[in-house]
């Protein structure tokens, strides 16, 4: 029955193998349309955007609001072709830490409403996007491979 379970899930585990790229693809894909989406409702109202930032006391509303829309339709859709998905986390990262610290703390009163926020759940895909790479499946990879960059071990 040992051998039978060792068998089986050596299997499986290497089917799963054969298919990793997906994980990373499917994140990248669903993720950056996300942002691209919410990108373009931010750039096609600026002005509403803009009042918001001056609601919460941002500092340069006009400015950070046309940064921070421009930043999310730019890189949500940089994430979906997975080219420069790295360096895109990093800006990225800065607006989710901007909102986190600026708007969204405001409203949350211990450990468990940090854990919940949607922004901090966002910073946690960026970071693991930031550490982990883009995948097989990216142009990152595609332009690494003409360049004759090695990309993993």
């Amino acid at each position: 029955m040992r051998q039978f379970i060792a068998t089986t899930a050596s299997r499986l585990l290497q089917m799963l193998h054969t298919i990793e790229w997906l994980g990373p693809l499917t994140v990248r894909v669903v993720f950056g349309y996300f942002w691209l989406e919410t990108g373009i409702a931010k750039v096609h109202n600026l002005k509403g955007f803009t009042m918001r930032f001056m609601d919460w006391g941002i500092p340069y509303p006009a400015f950070s609001a046309g940064l921070s829309a421009w930043t999310e339709l730019l890189g949500g859709l940089l994430l979906m072709l997975g080219l420069f998905t790295r360096l895109v986390c990093i800006p990225m990262l800065i607006n989710m830490a901007v909102a986190v610290t600026l708007v969204v703390s405001t409203n949350l009163m211990g450990l468990d409403d940090y854990v919940e926020a949607d922004e901090v759940v966002y910073s946690l895909i960026f970071f693991w996007l930031l550490i982990a790479g883009p995948g097989k499946a990216s142009l990152d990879t595609l332009v690494a491979r003409m360049l004759g960059i090695r990309t993993a071990a």
